[in-house]
């Protein structure tokens, strides 16, 4: 069996985060890990508390996984300060971590900031050039690239290439960049930049008319951790899979909470 972890914080409601990682990973059949980041008060309506894990026990999670068992790929989510960052850098370069997917949470999809300021400096630093794949979502990819509003298909390729190229001169790799259109209003396409390659691979999917999307960045880059913990070779196809499996998760019209309400992760089973 495959072995996924997720390095993320937790939402007391389930939809996103820690939660919605494990319920994505038991979904592909595989063997989810967790090292917990933070605590959140949150739901469908917003954040309302959020607790630090302390660096030196993030790190300690850490060290029993990779120790005992080791993951085929790795999931980052949430990390909200330099100190949680900095420890995730050292111990995943310590065991030469492999497929690891970047998450750049920075605000959950109810409202609610989830990362402080002197974090993002430490993510591009530290995290960014370390990934395989980073997913930032158009608001995260205009605080990254340093773009303003990116609405159009050609700001998208440029703010990808700026954020692969701002990893190479903070001394690391240039990852391949998914940038995520789910916030435009008329698609869901997103853009896969290749830097290997110098490639631009754009997939384009119906925009499903449903509000509730709580936790739809942290399903969907599990899923492409799944997707390369099965074949580290394809992230072309890791994310097709995944965008197949969010479009069904979010198309199933699961409707709880008040606000934005979560997928149904496991909509493959409950549609049999």
């Amino acid at each position: 069996m495959k072995k996924v972890l997720t390095i993320a914080g937790s939402d007391s409601s389930g939809g996103a985060g820690m939660q919605a990682d494990i319920k994505t990973i038991t979904a592909h059949g595989m063997y989810a890990m967790s090292a917990v980041t933070a605590l959140t008060a949150q739901n469908t309506t917003g954040v309302y508390g959020v607790f630090d894990t302390p660096p030196e026990f993030v790190g300690q999670q850490l060290d029993c996984i990779c120790a005992d068992i080791f993951p085929d790929a790795v999931k980052i989510g949430m990390v909200s300060n330099a100190g949680i960052i900095e420890v995730i850098a050292e111990k995943l370069t310590e065991y030469n971590a492999r497929s690891i997917v970047l998450d750049p949470v920075m605000a959950a999809t109810s409202g609610g900031k989830l990362i402080q300021d002197d974090a993002t400096e430490a993510l591009k630093k530290m995290l960014i050039p370390i990934a395989s794949v980073i997913t930032p979502n158009l608001p995260e990819a205009e605080i990254l690239s340093g773009i303003d509003e990116i609405d159009s298909r050609e700001k998208a390729e440029k703010a990808a290439g700026i954020i692969a190229e701002a990893s190479v001169k903070a001394g690391g790799r240039a990852p391949a960049v998914l940038v995520k259109g789910g916030h435009l209003e008329s698609n869901a396409d997103d853009l896969l930049y290749l830097p290997d390659e110098d490639r631009m691979v754009w997939y384009t999917e119906r925009h499903i008319d449903n509000p509730n999307t709580h936790g739809t960045g942290c399903t969907l880059s599990s899923a492409i951790a799944c997707g390369l913990a099965e074949d580290p070779d394809d992230l072309e196809g890791a994310v097709r899979m995944a965008k197949e499996y969010i479009t069904g998760a979010i198309g199933a019209g699961l409707n709880l909470g008040h606000g934005r309400g979560p997928l149904n992760h496991m909509y493959i089973f409950t549609e049999k």
